[in-house]
């Protein structure tokens, strides 16, 4: 399996590939490189949509000259509890986040959801989250606002003056709860539009059928968010602190 960064012509494979409708694992397969690769690749330079592999090419090498310029030593990842492998923990960082940015969430979002997902405590400080990211709090302040209101962060005060960041054991249960909101509210106002542009006409019966199609929908997902908290719901040992931030 070749390693290192993608080639030029293998950009443009991935290119004719999204182009030609195949799915990231058949591309993946295709270069015989892992479907984080092309995954990655895809989600930092437009997405599907809007992938062009010469701008995706050019965006790298600045992106690889910019690094050099700011890290003139190896940055190395952070100590690891439980005898973990850092680099390989940071590689995996990589891929989540590539996959968090795959379902629709903004690129510094899906950093710091990754970023607290993986630490053992499930919490950090804006500051922690700053610089294990390395960015600016205010960055990290924009991030927080988005996953609040999709309920799968929490801001609590640590005893002092600090506000701390918290992911627990039920951020799927709350995301799942959260899209079966916001779908109810889709459907919601996709039945309001049904008398606005007539019953019997063809607009209005596609919103109403919309309507249905989507309670339908948002009903199933939390019920089976419901079930799945009852049977599959595990709570771990208390765990190691993480480094303080």
């Amino acid at each position: 399996m070749p390693g290192g960064r993608l080639t030029q012509q293998e950009r443009r494979q991935i290119a004719r590939g999204l182009a030609d409708g195949l799915a990231y694992a058949e591309i993946a397969r295709n270069l015989d490189r892992p479907t984080s690769t092309v995954t990655r690749e895809v989600t930092r330079n437009g997405g599907p949509s809007g992938y062009r592999a010469e701008a995706a090419h050019r965006a790298t090498e600045h992106r690889a000259h910019r690094r050099r310029k700011a890290e003139p030593r190896e940055a190395r990842p952070a100590p690891q509890p439980y005898g973990r492998d850092p680099e390989a923990v940071r590689a995996y960082e990589e891929v989540f986040t590539a996959v968090i940015m795959a379902s629709g969430a903004p690129p510094m979002v899906s950093r710091v959801l990754a970023c607290l997902s993986l630490t053992d405590s499930g919490s950090l400080t804006a500051a922690g989250l700053a610089e294990r990211l390395g960015v600016s709090p205010a960055s990290v302040s924009k991030a927080i606002t988005y996953l609040e209101g999709q309920g799968m962060v929490r801001r609590k005060r640590d005893g002092g003056r600090r506000e701390r960041y918290t992911v627990d054991d039920d951020i799927m249960y709350e995301s799942m709860m959260a899209s079966a909101h916001s779908t109810a509210q889709l459907a919601l106002t996709a039945r309001q539009g049904a008398p606005v542009l007539g019953h019997d006409t063809p607009a209005g019966t596609r919103l109403e059928n919309m309507a249905r199609f989507l309670d339908h929908v948002s009903e199933a997902i939390a019920r089976a968010a419901e079930q799945a908290r009852e049977l599959l719901h595990t709570k771990p040992g208390t765990p190691p602190p993480d480094t303080p931030a």
